[in-house]
């Protein structure tokens, strides 16, 4: 056993947000134990991880054991088993690195305690999940949370719980994308099934903002310092045949790094109240600068321990709805990219889809007169046609399965929202207030902040006006 003491200063802080211990393994090595003591405080909040001697610094591509930020304060990596967040296997001989993020330090400093043991008992080499490609045919509409977390990241609970919180919501699809770490693929890997989907994913997690990356098996190094290392991110998610979206760029943690070439955006996190129409007003700059952005939307959902009764803080609030030619994760992956889709407010939320001369969203087309809507289980909301100018026409949803064409010349996109009517929103804003029961409102919310917001209860991806792209 090793006892490592060290003293983090904010000068340290400033030199990096992130703090190395290094420590030596000597071959035969077949278990880990690491144990992180500091006072912990609201002013003092250390993250911890693991490399092995592979790393070389950021951008890494390998070397990366595991992540638990401020969530645990001790892990053990084996070659047969890991503490969640943590990535069991070979223990290879030679420098290893226990890596402290410095989220918060006090102005005096702080001392932590790092103490590391070594075990060399026989243990078996268990290899990593392989990955399964499960299918459901048929075209059609299908619904799914992108963006959830389990307690392989901070999260307390289960996957097999979030597993379950799916079925209860009827989802086809879900996107677990715990924070800096891949290792709840030792569940979902294997779980997935043509019943329920599951899709890669990781939450790149900073102080500065986070992103997801879609659709890659292997970590993606998270440690970003300068506002151009977001370039770096996109090179590294699409290097491995990735997608790249700039998660919740709003209060409390707005995207501040460079805008880097992202395929999504995630418009809509949690409770639309929870400040979504910041993020929605910075999606439509983008899309008015002329960028080409799909919209997705995710609950961020943190599963508890136990399963929680549908609602309107659990998993798929929103909801992400996706024409799909057969349900598989390379089918949402390539619809999550084109756009081909729109979110809504929860699994049961109105259904907004828009046309124009059988261009469905996501596409381009040279010229637009008209577009066409569907929109059901909305009667009584208002329709809301958005171009890069902003809105263009607003009309009354007169039925619960009502179909218009409604004619229009946008300039550059068009896209669709429906906005809850007086009636809708007072029920709603009545709704979250009994919800809270009669606490203060979340995330630094103040009546101000609602009393003239529009609730939206579905969002559409553009229509693009231009020139399609060849075929040839």
């Amino acid at each position: 056993m090793t006892t490592i003491t060290a003293h983090i200063t904010r000068a340290d802080q400033s030199k990096s947000p992130y703090f190395y211990i290094p420590f030596d393994v000597p071959a035969g090595t077949t278990r880990i134990d690491v144990t992180l003591a500091y006072p912990k405080a609201d002013d003092c909040v250390i993250d911890l991880g693991a490399f092995d001697p592979r790393d070389t610094g950021y951008p890494a591509a390998e070397g990366f054991r595991g992540w638990s930020g401020g969530a645990r304060d001790r892990y053990f990596i084996a070659t047969d088993d890991a503490t969640p967040g943590y990535i069991h296997g070979e223990i290879r001989p030679g420098t290893w690195n226990v890596i402290l993020g410095l989220y918060k330090v006090p102005e005096a400093g702080v001392d932590v305690t790092v103490t590391i043991t070594l075990d060399s008992s026989p243990r078996i080499l268990e290899p990593q999940p392989a990955r399964t490609f499960p299918v459901r045919q048929g075209a059609g509409w299908y619904k799914g949370d992108l963006h959830c977390h389990t307690f392989h990241s901070d999260a307390r609970g289960a996957p097999e719980t979030l597993h379950r919180a799916a079925r209860q919501a009827g989802l086809d699809f879900l996107a677990i994308a715990d924070h800096n770490t891949v290792t709840q693929r030792r569940y979902f890997h294997p779980q997935s099934s043509p019943d329920l989907v599951f899709i890669r994913a990781m939450e790149v997690t900073t102080a500065e903002g986070h992103a997801n990356v879609y659709g890659v098996d292997e970590w993606i190094d998270f440690r970003m310092t300068r506002p151009s290392d977001a370039h770096t991110l996109a090179r590294m998610a699409h290097d491995k045949g990735g997608l790249l979206s700039i998660n919740h760029d709003k209060p409390p943690i707005a995207w501040d790094y460079e805008l880097p070439e992202a395929d999504c955006q995630e418009v809509w996190q949690s409770t639309w109240l929870a400040w979504n129409w910041i993020a929605l007003d910075k999606w439509q700059a983008r899309l008015a600068s002329g960028l080409r952005l799909s919209a997705i939307g995710g609950s961020d959902f943190h599963q508890p321990v136990d399963l929680q009764p549908e609602g309107p803080l659990v998993l798929a609030r929103p909801t992400t709805v996706l024409w799909l030619p057969e349900l598989s994760e390379d089918a949402v992956l390539t619809a999550m990219k084109s756009g081909h889709g729109y979110v809504t407010e929860s699994p049961n939320g109105p259904h907004l889809e828009i046309d124009a001369h059988g261009t469905p969203m996501g596409g381009t087309i040279e010229t637009i007169s008209s577009v066409s809507v569907t929109a059901r289980g909305a009667a009584g909301e208002i329709l809301s046609l958005i171009d890069a100018s902003g809105e263009i026409a607003r009309i009354e949803i007169t039925n619960a399965d009502w179909q218009t064409e409604i004619p229009v010349t946008p300039k550059t996109f068009i896209r669709a929202e429906i906005i809850a009517s007086e009636t809708t929103r007072a029920t709603m804003l009545a709704e979250f207030a009994a919800l809270l029961e009669g606490r203060e409102l979340p995330w630094q919310l103040r009546n101000v902040d609602l009393r003239d917001q529009p609730i939206r209860r579905a969002l559409s991806n553009p229509i693009y006006v231009g020139r399609p792209a060849s075929t040839e």
